[in-house]
């Protein structure tokens, strides 16, 4: 009998050890739950980043392409609207073009997928003069395209770059160095010598283009400072580039118009058998929508990436959209021409790059 609460004695003694040890088991097993846990979340963290990075990556790529593709084809389709269907009113086109991209700028500020500025008195009046060379230069771009192939039109355009580094320098004291200088002589001797071997040279188109380079330098140099000046009569003292598209484009209407009459499209457009094709005025909407797609999606590519990218991804644009606009209209060409086609576009390339350094 004196046994027996002995015997409990040590039940009970072997029980609370027990309970010690299994309490002693369950908190080690938390300790590594919460450390596996630990690096679950960790690993969790981490994918979370790298699938951040390659959405950012994709989102860069995605935006440069659209950009790209968008540039190119408005390009393309308006070379194929003013040479292979020959028509010969470049300022309506453009006026259709412009009221494209109002209705639809438009429509989305008034959904409120995007935000603009109200389009007030003393906005206009501030805005008007940039957007009569603004005009200027889209006709005389349309202009040159009926008479030039598209090649010779994006070597001829460097010497815009030429006039705007001259602008500067005189009009803002900007002093440029000896890479850039470098850069702008290549592009004037590449300019020359397409011209000399071009093929199909066209006086009216190059003086049109000439033209048109002086009139995109002006808008350049003229810009920057007319959106400053517009910026303090805005209600938001902001003007994104929504609300330029929608300024652009509104204000060259009632100017359009009366080039119009001037120019006597009116007539040619009451007599022109192509109105009456539907195709033709898919083509046309189409070249509307692609010049509205060029303003979103470089506004897009321009906020993944940055300016230096920007410029350098718009020079390098421009030869595969020379090489493609060769081969899609048969333009006849020579070893000459297409070298000198190839260094002005090279040119171009170390133009941008000269600027990045010189920026930085």
């Amino acid at each position: 009998m004196e046994s027996y609460p002995n015997q409990i004695k040590l039940s009970l003694a072997d029980i609370w050890s027990i309970f010690e040890m299994i309490f002693a088991m369950k908190s080690h097993e938390n300790e590594e739950i919460d450390l596996e846990g630990g690096k679950l979340d960790k690993e969790r963290d981490k994918t979370a980043r790298s699938n951040r990075v390659i959405k950012i990556q994709n989102q860069a790529l995605l935006s440069g392409l659209a950009y790209c593709i968008s540039s190119c084809s408005m390009i393309l389709v308006n070379k194929f609207v003013l040479s292979s269907y020959d028509f010969n009113a470049g300022i309506s086109l453009m006026l259709y073009q412009n009221l494209i991209s109002v209705i639809i700028v438009s429509v989305l500020s008034f959904l409120g997928i995007i935000s603009t500025e109200p389009l007030t008195w003393r906005l206009i009046k501030v805005w008007l003069p940039v957007n009569v060379i603004f005009v200027g230069m889209l006709i005389t771009s349309l202009f040159s395209l009926k008479y030039i192939n598209i090649a010779m039109v994006t070597v001829l355009k460097n010497v815009t770059n030429v006039i705007t580094a001259l602008g500067e320098m005189y009009l803002f004291s900007k002093h440029h160095d000896s890479r850039v200088w470098a850069a702008l002589f290549l592009m004037i001797i590449s300019a020359i010598s397409g011209g000399i071997t071009d093929m199909s040279f066209h006086a009216v188109g190059y003086a049109w283009q000439f033209i048109n380079c002086f009139l995109t330098a002006s808008y350049s140099l003229t810009l920057r400072r007319v959106m400053d000046t517009a910026k303090q009569v805005t209600r938001s003292g902001n003007l994104n580039e929504f609300s330029m598209v929608l300024l652009n484009n509104t204000l060259s209407l009632p100017l359009g118009i009366i080039l119009i009459y001037v120019f006597n499209e009116v007539e040619y457009l009451s007599k022109t058998p192509l109105l009456r094709l539907p195709v033709f005025w898919l083509v046309m909407t189409l070249s509307g929508f692609l010049g509205l797609a060029i303003s979103f999606t470089s506004m897009w590519f321009l906020h993944q990436t940055g300016a230096t990218t920007y410029s350098l991804v718009g020079s390098l644009n421009k030869i595969p959209l020379s090489i493609a606009s060769i081969l899609l209209f048969k333009v006849p060409t020579n070893l000459e021409n297409s070298a000198s086609i190839f260094f002005g576009l090279l040119a171009g390339v170390f133009f941008e790059k000269a600027k990045m350094q010189e920026r930085s």
